[in-house]
């Protein structure tokens, strides 16, 4: 009797393995790797501006930039550009501002964050992404900021 009973268990849990491998085999793979490069960013880099892959956005180091030169006026103007930058990948790909997770902020003076931070407070909403901020010795275009972000869609 106890084998019987043991039989139809490891019977029973097989087929219930098998039948979950085999839905597993028929879903989408959704992990498959989207470039994201929309009008008005940056083109012919050797990288993309934004990757996607599964619900998960990841976005380029984005200077201060409009049509590919500096946004003049320093760190207020090239924060509010880099942001809007991000903004522009960010949308492209299907996601909100509000899904971004995690910034990573490069200044090349330390000295300009509270005015970064003024004008970094008015655009990302709450709650804002944990973030990194710290001083380069130099950026690409002699950028004072760079900012790159990561997003994930939880919606």
């Amino acid at each position: 009797m106890v084998n019987k009973t043991a039989t139809k268990s490891v019977v029973l849990g097989i087929t219930i393995l098998a039948a979950a491998l085999l839905v597993a085999a028929q879903r989408p793979h959704s992990s498959a790797k989207r470039a994201i490069n929309p009008p008005g960013t940056a083109e012919g880099l050797p990288f993309s501006n934004g990757i996607v892959v599964g619900n998960t956005l990841y976005v380029a180091g984005q200077e201060g930039s409009d049509n590919g030169k500096l946004r003049p006026g320093g760190i207020g103007p090239e924060t509010q550009a880099a942001l809007e930058n991000i903004k522009k990948i960010v949308e492209a790909a299907g996601f909100q501002m509000s899904d971004l997770v995690s910034v990573n902020v490069y200044l090349s003076d330390l000295d300009e964050f509270g005015e970064m931070n003024k004008v970094y407070k008015t655009l990302v909403p709450e709650p804002r992404p944990a973030r990194a901020t710290v001083q380069v010795a130099a950026l690409v275009n002699h950028a004072h900021i760079e900012i790159m972000a990561t997003a994930v869609k939880t919606h």
